[in-house]
């Protein structure tokens, strides 16, 4: 009798608490995400905060996916003006569209933000919304990266997955605000982090209606950029609210860590610090792509958690 009770005590005892951060290991890092998450979800914390502000967001290029060695938008903008080039050359009105239509990514690169905007501007337009994701969803079940040879959608980052699930099951709303354009985030976002489309913020292109056809139109022109110091402005006007936890990689991440600082109540701030060269790629001060000096000399006297990629984290890819 005794043997049969506790057989069936056993299945009615409540299950041990799983993991929910796996890929993380188990340092300082997990550690301080998860007791952050554990005083603003308990009403007996003084730190709790109501599920309506419970807003987390998230960087998409090197906090999210990778990003070396360019913006995987830029890679895909690159075949795209290659394709239209070979039908009308005549689009190539700069030395930079040249360059980049011949795959000399030296000139680009130099002409900084403003070359890989030109770039954009003129590879992207032309297309409905619809269109141009389409187009990037197809894009994205075909290329492959140029170093790992891995689908750019295998290229995300599992321990952040589970960090968007885990806030997400603690009643948190998960955004990405990227300097990356909107509409190319939008096309892939829902599939690859649960994020649905409008709560993508992102750089915009210029847009126009066509009332005849009834459809959204991408311009040649930005009409918004969605970096540096237009992130906290992108989060004003798009979310309404200023995130109680924030995530990026690089300085044009560090202006919306330093407004949801500046705010009173609870703040996770945390910055991906690439620094895994056997596993993923090395960089931060020097880098063309993603630079981290500002983030790593301010950002822990700011009470911000500098995740060590290498050591922080058991695993890197995701399974897909």
């Amino acid at each position: 009798m005794f043997v049969r009770i506790a057989a069936i005590a056993g299945l009615c005892a409540a299950p041990a608490f799983a993991d929910p951060l796996p890929s993380w290991a188990d340092t300082h890092a997990k550690a301080d995400i998860i007791a952050f998450v554990d005083s603003v979800t308990d009403p007996d914390s003084p730190d709790y905060v109501p599920p309506a502000a419970r807003i987390a967001a998230f960087d998409n290029d090197g906090t999210l996916w990778a990003e070396q060695p360019v913006y995987f938008q830029f890679l895909y903008a690159l075949d795209r003006l290659r394709e239209k080039a070979e039908v009308d050359p005549s689009i190539l009105t700069t030395d930079v569209l040249r360059a980049a239509a011949a795959g000399d990514l030296g000139p680009v690169l130099a002409a900084g933000a403003e070359g890989l905007l030109e770039v954009v501007a003129v590879s992207h337009s032309g297309m409905t919304v619809p269109e141009f994701q389409a187009d990037v969803r197809d894009w994205l079940g075909t290329a492959r990266h140029p170093e790992t040879d891995m689908a750019y959608d295998a290229m995300l980052y599992q321990p952040m997955l589970e960090l968007l699930r885990y806030l997400r099951d603690e009643g948190f709303t998960t955004w990405i605000v990227s300097g990356g354009g909107v509409h190319f985030i939008r096309a892939f976002a829902a599939d690859a982090y649960n994020v649905p489309p409008w709560q993508v913020v992102g750089t915009r292109a210029a847009t126009t209606y066509d009332e005849d056809a009834r459809v959204i139109l991408k311009d040649p022109d930005v009409s918004f950029i969605d970096d540096k110091a237009g992130k906290p402005v992108g989060i004003d006007q798009q979310i309404g609210a200023v995130p109680i936890f924030i995530g990026g990689n690089s300085d044009g991440d560090f202006a919306m860590l330093d407004y949801g600082s500046a705010q009173d109540g609870p703040f996770f701030g945390m910055i991906v610090h690439h620094n895994d060269a056997d596993r993923e790629f090395a960089y931060d001060r020097d880098s063309h792509v993603g630079a981290l000096a500002r983030g790593l000399d301010e950002g822990p006297g700011k009470g911000w958690l500098i995740v060590d990629m290498a050591a922080d984290w058991a695993r890197v890819w995701s399974s897909r």
